[in-house]
């Protein structure tokens, strides 16, 4: 059941299968959901092969494997607001109508967690992996802290 909100939004309750309860808030294109951690702490599979092909681009497909396995060996997680890497990686918020967001603020409110986002630190940071899930947590929260494989641009040898 939906009910009215401030501005004209409507709220909306959902139970998904974690037994859960989670607000999703409509307004005027955006979707905010308000729940609790939506984040995996282990990437999947096809995130370092999307990673190595970003970093390809940038790099040559040689240097891009190097960082990319570096990604993969790299088991801390760090946790930093969405809104910071954002303007770390000088990326544009992409819209929550944007195709792969849009996907993404989907799994979340169905009760799906995200994969960590894969980052390689310099000035400026390179999103090598799950931009468009920072953009959905931005939309979810923008102080919401998201997990992340940090490397050093220059891995070590």
């Amino acid at each position: 059941a939906g009910a009215s909100s401030p501005g004209g939004s409507e709220a909306q309750e959902y139970s998904h299968a974690f037994g859960k309860r989670m607000r999703v808030l409509g307004d005027a294109g955006s979707v905010k959901v308000l729940a609790g951690e939506h984040w995996t702490d282990e990437p999947e599979a096809q995130d370092f092969p999307a990673a190595a092909s970003y970093l390809s681009l940038l790099l040559g497909p040689a240097k891009a494997a190097k960082l990319a396995s570096a990604i993969r060996a790299e088991q801390t997680l760090r946790h930093f607001a969405a809104k910071d890497i954002l303007r770390a990686a000088g990326l544009p918020l992409l819209s929550p109508e944007d195709p792969e967001v849009a996907a993404d603020l989907r799994k979340v409110s169905l009760g799906r967690k995200l994969s960590p986002v894969l980052l390689v630190q310099g000035i400026p940071l390179w999103v090598a992996d799950g931009y468009h899930r920072v953009c959905a947590s931005y939309h979810l929260n923008e102080k919401t802290l998201v997990p992340c494989r940090m490397v050093l641009r220059k891995p070590k040898s």
